[in-house]
């Protein structure tokens, strides 16, 4: 296996435009690296310039001490992964996983030990006479995946190739893809436009955006701690929600105003709470994740200053919590991130928040436990969480405070 560089890369197409601009990342030797980002964020272009099927602009890509830039895609020892399988339909799942083998000219008796060792290992064993019509969409995938393994490559690149899978099958070959890798131990590039995949299987997660990487983490800490407000909208299902807060002093605390409402805000909890009162008498974005709210009727020991008045719009009931939709006065934070992040999941919901903001009114979503009574159209109180809410800079977008510190 093999670390991969990218060392100011960039993808200037003919027309001046950038798909990807100066990208600097390190994957370590056998880290399963997850690309992720909105449609036309730059994540396939960085792939298939590792791949060698798209020219570099600028900068050098390096695997392990060697340039790669002008080197021949078929001589950078690397493997891929399509979305479409790309299987041969005359051949059986053991002349798939063998063909790349024998254009290598390997023995007879080497091919068969590296199909059936690895056919064991992803659960294909007893498929190997099978033709891929007579598969399902899950064992298909498997069979791409072992032909590209059985090459034994530096690294592999898969791009979004759970995307043609069901959503049961999707969800059973992430922990699936994730198992083999890191028992396989080999340097992975994963490309998937999905945060919930990228969460649950990458090492670390690179987000881009508009071919520009906004932060590379580890997903926890991703999670809890967003660079800026893209990386905050864009990581997490349900999204964080995002309004505009004044941030104040009363009775000699520092507190948020949002809307005609007032939360006390817990600064001593902030890595650093400096960078939090410069921002005294000015408007904020504050961001609350959906499991840091709770029905005041169920959390009852929550003092008055960490409540804000609601009214509850629709209630998903899934068993283990509620999904509570709500509103409060005050007005949703609409920078440019944060409404490419709504268009790119839902058009509606970019509309509902640009119809709230003139009406003063602001959408909220709550984890509550399944305690809560609430119901639509009532009013209730909602506890916050305030050790663990964010704050970004409206006009840069970027992190005040650092994060919260038991987020981390």
């Amino acid at each position: 296996m093999a670390s991969v560089t990218f060392d100011g890369v960039s993808k200037v197409y003919d027309n001046g435009f950038r798909a990807v601009d100066a990208l600097d990342l390190e994957i370590r030797d056998g880290e399963f690296m997850v690309l992720v980002g909105p449609s036309g964020c730059g994540k396939t272009t960085a792939l298939r310039m590792l791949a060698g099927l798209e020219e570099i602009s600028e900068g050098e890509l390096v695997i392990d001490d060697a340039v790669i830039n002008e080197v021949a895609p078929q001589k950078r020892d690397i493997a891929m992964v399509f979305q479409n399988y790309a299987l041969y339909p005359h051949l059986s799942v053991y002349d798939n996983m063998a063909y790349g083998l024998k254009i290598q000219k390997l023995g007879k008796s080497e091919i068969r030990q590296r199909v059936v060792e690895i056919a064991k290992v992803i659960g294909l064993e007893d498929l190997l006479d099978r033709k891929p019509k007579a598969l399902s969409g899950g064992q298909r995938q498997r069979v791409a995946m072992g032909r590209a393994i059985v090459r034994r490559p530096k690294v592999f690149l898969m791009d979004e190739p759970l995307s043609n899978l069901d959503a049961k099958l999707r969800v059973q070959m992430r922990s699936e893809v994730a198992r083999i890798q890191h028992e396989l131990k080999a340097t992975t590039v994963y490309v998937t436009h999905d945060q919930v995949e990228a969460m649950t299987m990458g090492d670390r997660v690179a987000l881009m955006r508009r071919g520009v990487l906004q932060q590379v983490d580890s997903p926890m800490r991703l999670y809890n701690a967003p660079a800026n407000l893209f990386v905050a909208s864009f990581i997490g299902s349900p999204s964080m929600n995002l309004f505009e807060a004044k941030l104040e002093r009363k009775n000699g605390h520092l507190v948020a105003r949002i809307g005609d409402q007032v939360l006390r805000l817990e600064p001593e909890a902030m890595s650093e709470p400096a960078g939090l009162e410069r921002y005294h008498d000015k408007t904020v974005a504050l961001g609350i994740r959906p499991e840091h709210l709770e029905d005041a009727t169920v959390e009852t020991g929550a003092p008055s200053e960490r409540r804000l008045h609601a009214t509850v719009k629709t209630i998903e009931a899934l068993g283990s919590e509620l999904i509570a939709h709500l509103e409060i006065g005050g007005r949703p934070v609409l920078t440019e991130e944060v409404k490419e992040v709504a268009a790119d999941l839902d058009d509606a919901m970019l509309t509902e928040l640009e119809t709230e903001v003139h009406d003063a009114k602001l959408p909220l979503v709550g984890r509550f436990d399944v305690a809560s009574r609430a119901r639509a159209d009532a009013s209730i109180e909602v506890v916050v969480d305030t050790s663990r809410v964010h704050f970004f800079d409206i006009d840069t977008g970027a992190a005040i405070a650092g994060h919260p510190v038991a987020a981390v």
